[in-house]
């Protein structure tokens, strides 16, 4: 698996597993950990999660399904990059802490390697970069970072940083149908050496029945799914994380990261899906 370099040192897979929706229904837990359980099998290492995800259902089904796997064997724990993220309501400087502390407890974890602020709320940046610092000082978080932040936001996210160490990437929505970041924020977060990692790459599906895109993937033996995943991760400094339940697709969104998309077809994605010629809100699902 094709890896990118953090900021902060380290490298962060250009593929995971999203757990958003999980966690949300007791009846369906042991079909999520088994979903988690093979994904981690086949190969994924990259996996995220946030408290907000089922009200922590989310942290605890990967809780479950790391621990089992680590108990058998499956991985070690150093291989995996676990992505869990804070409410920003609970981002003061007590409350991340809080809450990072909590997730770590649902996950069964002595520590996430990436947490996030999942949005911009009403506490000041500089609590929640201080409160971040000092998971990062307790060895309880290894690298922070932010989810759905524009450019202006990066901007003056950095100069709240200070002395400590800088955000180490920004998740937001990034898709062939959502090309809105490749206009400023992709180019400013490749400037600072920052990964973006681009939530539903796939736009929640319904990139796999377009039309265009599947007279293309068929003609390149893919599917339209297959298709819409390579191109987001083809973008430099870009990582992805569609969330996968179902057998074939953890191993059709797998094989998405090995497709090499030569400049033709990189030209017909843009002719199907151009890119942004002005800059416009950012999109968040």
């Amino acid at each position: 698996m094709r890896t990118l370099q953090l900021p902060t040192g380290g490298e962060m897979p250009v593929l995971g597993l999203g757990t958003w929706r999980m966690g949300e229904n007791a009846g369906h837990r042991a079909a999520e950990v088994k979903a988690v359980r093979e994904a981690i099998a086949l190969g994924y290492r990259l996996i995220d999660t946030a408290e907000m995800y089922g009200e922590g259902g989310a942290e605890t089904v990967l809780g479950q399904a790391i621990g089992e796997a680590l108990r058998a064997g499956d991985v070690r724990r150093e291989e995996l990059f676990v992505v869990s993220k804070v409410y920003p309501h609970n981002a003061s400087r007590r409350g991340t802490r809080d809450a990072c502390e909590r997730s770590l407890k649902r996950l069964g974890l002595d520590a996430v390697d990436l947490y996030l602020l999942h949005w911009r709320g009403s506490h000041p940046l500089s609590e929640t970069v201080a409160a971040m610092h000092l998971l990062v000082a307790d060895g309880r978080i290894a690298h922070w970072g932010v989810s759905n932040f524009d450019t202006d936001d990066m901007e003056e996210l950095a100069q709240a940083v200070g002395d400590g160490p800088e955000c180490a990437a920004n998740q937001v929505y990034l898709s062939l149908g959502e090309r809105g970041p490749e206009f400023s924020l992709l180019p400013w977060l490749r400037e600072h050496g920052m990964p973006l990692m681009a939530y539903s790459p796939i736009d929640q599906g319904a990139l796999a029945e377009d039309d265009g895109l599947g007279e293309l993937a068929e003609r390149l033996g893919v599917t339209a799914a297959q298709l819409a995943l390579a191109a987001v991760i083809a973008r430099p400094g870009v990582a992805a994380i569609p969330k996968a339940v179902r057998s074939a697709h953890l191993k059709e969104n797998l094989a998405a990261a090995e497709l090499k998309l030569d400049a033709a077809t990189l030209e017909e994605l843009d002719r199907l899906h151009p890119p942004p010629r002005r800059k416009g809100p950012l999109a968040m699902i």
